[in-house]
């Protein structure tokens, strides 16, 4: 077994999200799944322009807050206590809208 505490995770600098890989090919033995957590202030678009996608599944599920995000050209509201499947290859981004952040987990999985 593997425990980490999440205030002990060291977040991604790279953008004004509070993004943590808790768990990666380094620790999970089949090397195709990463795990963590995201923080997404209100006000701030993941990615801030275009769309993105990766060569994997993602899980995730919203733990509190909103956001609004498109995926498959189609749009969507996703809240607290609701779960998401974005499949590999497919474009998507999310908004934070509301006025709290939103805090997600999330799963990506390659095929």
């Amino acid at each position: 077994m593997e425990i980490v505490t999440i205030k002990d995770v060291e977040a991604d600098k790279s953008s004004d999200v509070i993004m943590k890989t808790l768990f990666d090919e380094n620790i999970i033995k089949d090397g195709r799944t990463k795990f963590g957590t995201v923080v997404i202030p209100p006000g701030v678009r993941v990615p801030q322009e275009g769309a993105g996608s990766h060569g994997a599944d993602e899980y995730s599920i919203v733990l509190k807050g909103s956001i609004v995000t498109m995926s498959g050209g189609k749009e969507y509201r996703v809240t607290g206590g609701q779960a998401t499947f974005i499949p590999a290859g497919e474009a998507h981004w999310c908004l934070n809208d509301g006025k709290e952040d939103c805090e997600i987990v999330w799963v990506l999985v390659n095929r």
